[in-house]
């Protein structure tokens, strides 16, 4: 401490110096000291999320002793204990990290610190959301007033889709440190979730006052601009964040995604240059390279667009948890419980409701475009990909240890109608009211039986396309997070094929429930397939949905700009620019491609 006091006499300007003096003053038990010196280090640029957290660490320690309500206290002994775990969770040893976390609560139950960062390794390492809220809601219960606590169980609500709980953790963040930047990202992240862009583009907003190059708040308002329409504004906010901060990747692949910018030359050399970089991660890695490849594309370079396209999915196919095998076993019990028997057996216990609409089948299948088609008349509301019925699903009760699909047949007749009206309850936050909301999320194909029990009046529409141009349009998108069988050509085509094979399951035991929209129909005669569209879900045809590119309303998906305007046919067959690159594909695809070519010709 004397050496240190000493160098900031000399160098009173040196920021890391009092973080150094914060941390001595924190070890000699002086919190208050210790956040005096961490204050003054942020102010002259230490502004790093470390030393954030170091302060919020040593408020929590200023409380060490105060009983907050005469039955427990919030405070942060065995720092000893808490550094030694923190290294091995750096080691790559979380596992022993948590059992130190356990020991401290086994001593002290309300050691505020120990249980975040047991709620922490429950979300980071094992997904255990549900954990996390438990354990974080227990830590802003000791102490109310610990910034980084309600920061993780924002996190952890969002992550269970517990949207306007998150909110409003969010917003006491905000309340108790207005001056952390991160609080306004939290919030911003959390209102842009919960389907409210224009508030948290105003988060943002107030998060880039704080500290204007800060990287997440500039990608998290351009998102929210894009979601919005305002596109413009979406692209100078992404230029900027790489004007702030020209290692970061992110801006260049959000920037991509918007599927109708063109970089210049000067920022596609600007990527290369970057991917030179050996101490570049590799998540940057991808989306630089999902980011030329979609340059190269548009310049038609489609040799070089496909090798980007392919590094980047090799890196990201790395990362990512897929089984094939297993896919093909879901597939197959699902036709195996979902007979035209049980089916018939089960009818009549679900609920009566026919509001839901629900657009299904693969990524990039021209989903959205329908989507925003049927969220133009007066009595639909969009209201995106949701994740609700997965996770009703989930919540199914396990029979003899078997999981959906196989826990179905015992269920009682009771059961169906819960479920149905569990799907409905958690999709109010979502609608304001409409006669019927549309749910596009695309994985829901492997729930048409179950929804067909629980909510027989709900509409299913298959949003189909040439499975080349389907499949290749997912491995050139690279997903935010999900959709983990993208990322390799085989791969891709076996999930496609068993797509295809529930599907025609679907078809032949529920005839008539699934509507078949074909993309390429769509886009050769809009209005008889919008009329087509409208039948089957009992509307009557409006004007405004052959308008749909006119429709104000927050698209989030990857096809958010082009469904805002006219229809075009740009994308169809756009796979044959990339044939001598797909022969695996094709070769995956050859009984259902010659099927396909074999209908076509019976039909003209």
């Amino acid at each position: 401490m004397a050496h240190i006091k000493k160098a900031l006499q000399l160098h009173p300007k040196f920021s890391w110096g009092h973080v150094t003096n914060g941390d001595l003053e924190l070890i000699a038990g002086r919190p208050a000291e210790a956040v005096k010196s961490y204050t003054k280090a942020q102010k002259l640029g230490a502004d790093r999320a470390g030393v954030q957290e170091k302060i919020d660490r040593a408020r929590v320690m200023m409380k060490a002793g105060k009983p907050t309500d005469g039955k427990h206290r919030s405070g942060m002994a065995f720092p000893e204990e808490i550094a030694r775990a923190g290294q091995l969770e750096r080691d790559g040893k979380p596992e022993e990290a948590e059992n130190i976390y356990r020991d401290i609560l086994s001593r002290d139950p309300d050691h505020v610190e120990a249980i975040r960062l047991l709620a922490a390794a429950a979300s980071v390492h094992h997904r255990k959301y549900s954990d996390a809220e438990t354990l974080l809601s227990r830590a802003t219960e000791l102490a109310p007033d610990y910034p980084r606590a309600w920061l993780d169980l924002t996190a952890a609500q969002m992550a269970l889709a517990k949207y306007p709980e998150a909110v409003a953790s969010a917003r006491t963040l905000v309340d108790l440190d207005p001056q952390f930047t991160d609080s306004y990202i939290a919030l911003g992240n959390a209102l842009g979730v919960a389907n409210k862009p224009g508030d948290a583009i105003e988060a943002y907003q107030t998060a880039l006052k704080l500290k204007s190059n800060h990287a997440g708040a500039f990608s998290g308002l351009a998102q929210q601009l894009k979601t919005v329409g305002r596109q413009e504004e979406a692209i100078e906010a992404h230029r900027q964040n790489i004007a702030a901060n020209p290692r970061h990747a992110e801006p260049y692949w959000q920037l991509a995604n918007l599927k109708v910018f063109q970089f210049s030359d000067q920022e596609i050399e600007d990527m290369e240059t970057l991917l030179k970089d050996t101490e570049l991660k590799d998540l940057a890695r991808v989306q630089l390279h999902n980011a030329l490849g979609l340059s190269y594309e548009h310049l038609k370079n489609y040799r070089k667009a496909f090798k980007n396209f392919e590094l980047c999915n090799q890196t990201r196919r790395e990362s990512e948890k897929y089984d094939p095998v297993q896919t093909e076993v879901t597939t197959s019990n699902l036709i195996e419980v979902f007979s035209q028997e049980f089916l018939e057996e089960t009818a009549g216990h679900g609920v009566s409701d026919a509001s839901p609409i629900l657009i299904v089948g693969l990524p990039r299948s021209g989903s959205t475009l329908i989507e925003q088609i049927l969220a133009s008349h007066s009595q639909v509301e969009g209201t995106h990909e949701l994740s609700d019925l997965a996770k009703v699903a989930a919540a199914i009760p396990k029979s003899n240890r078997d999981r959906f699909p196989l826990n179905l047949p015992v269920l009682g007749s009771k059961a169906w109608r819960k479920i149905g009206n569990q799907y409905l309850e958690r999709t109010l936050s979502y609608r304001s009211g409409s006669l019927h909301f549309t749910d596009k999320n695309p994985n829901n194909f492997i729930y048409a039986g179950l929804l067909r029990l629980a909510l027989p009046n709900a509409k299913i529409i298959n949003a189909r396309r040439h499975p080349l141009d389907s499949c290749f349009g997912s491995y050139k998108q690279l997903f935010a997070e999900g959709q983990p069988f993208t990322y390799d050509l085989t791969e891709l085509g076996e999930y496609y094929l068993q797509y295809q094979r529930l599907m025609d399951h679907w078809h032949e035991v529920m005839p008539g429930a699934v509507l078949d929209v074909e993309y390429e129909d769509v886009v050769g005669d809009l209005k008889t397939q919008v009329r087509r569209i409208l039948d089957y879900c009992g509307l009557p045809f409006e004007e405004d949905c052959l308008n749909f590119h006119q429709t104000e309303r927050s698209v989030k998906t990857a096809s958010s700009e082009q469904v805002r305007q006219p229809i075009y046919s740009g994308s169809v067959n756009l796979w044959k620019n990339y044939a001598p690159y797909l022969s695996e594909l094709i070769g995956v695809l050859g009984p259902l491609l010659r099927e396909d070519e074999a209908s076509l010709e019976a039909q003209g």
